[in-house]
């Protein structure tokens, strides 16, 4: 027996928040918050997990960054700071019964945290913050969003776990491509720590 906060991938969803240039150019974690993304957006490919993303006010805040755009050809633009102002969105969720929708994405105090509270308020979704592929501008601001949003019931999670817990085990079919995956990640992220050594 599953507890019930426990990720199957049937059940999974992935909201990706305003991933776009402009803003992303000011988040001091740029490069491995993109790089869990997509870590976490190949996995799910694998494992047919839905997607779904938005973008917020790109006239002015740019395109979804190219690595992730090319990986999220469907990416409705919105004015609010929540995700659930796009009503295709969240509504489609129940419907493929995808009830448990993990979050990735910026900013996490302003859309994020939006988003999360619009999603957690009718009790129809879990939801959960892969905090390794969230982020704010400000050190502070991130923090207690998320302290602020694990007392209001989402789970606090990383994009890793998220992948294995999908898996369920190293009998599944597609355990040797996400190996492959977590492999390349944990490499990508030992040279970086080399080239900022």
């Amino acid at each position: 027996m599953k507890h019930p906060t426990h990720l199957l991938a049937q059940e999974s969803a992935i909201l990706v928040i305003d991933v776009q240039e402009k803003l992303m150019a000011k988040i001091p974690t740029a490069d491995a918050l993109t790089r869990n993304i997509v870590f976490l957006l190949d996995a799910a490919k694998l494992l047919a997990v839905e997607v779904a993303a938005t973008e917020q006010y790109p006239k002015g805040l740019g395109p979804t960054v190219p690595a992730l755009a090319q990986r999220l050809p469907n990416r409705p633009e919105k004015t609010a700071f929540s995700s659930c102002a796009v009503a295709s969105l969240a509504g489609s969720f129940p419907i493929f019964g995808r009830t448990k929708i993990v979050l990735v994405g910026i900013e996490t105090h302003v859309c994020v945290l939006n988003t999360a509270l619009d999603l957690l308020a009718p009790n129809v979704f879990q939801v959960y913050l892969a905090v390794d592929a969230l982020a704010s501008r400000y050190a502070i601001d991130h923090e207690v969003a998320l302290r602020r949003l694990t007392q209001a019931g989402a789970i606090p999670t990383t994009v890793e776990t998220c992948v294995f817990e999908w898996l369920g085990g190293s009998n599944h079919p597609q355990f040797k491509p996400i190996s492959a995956l977590v492999r390349e990640r944990m490499k990508a992220l030992a040279n970086n720590q080399e080239a900022q050594g």
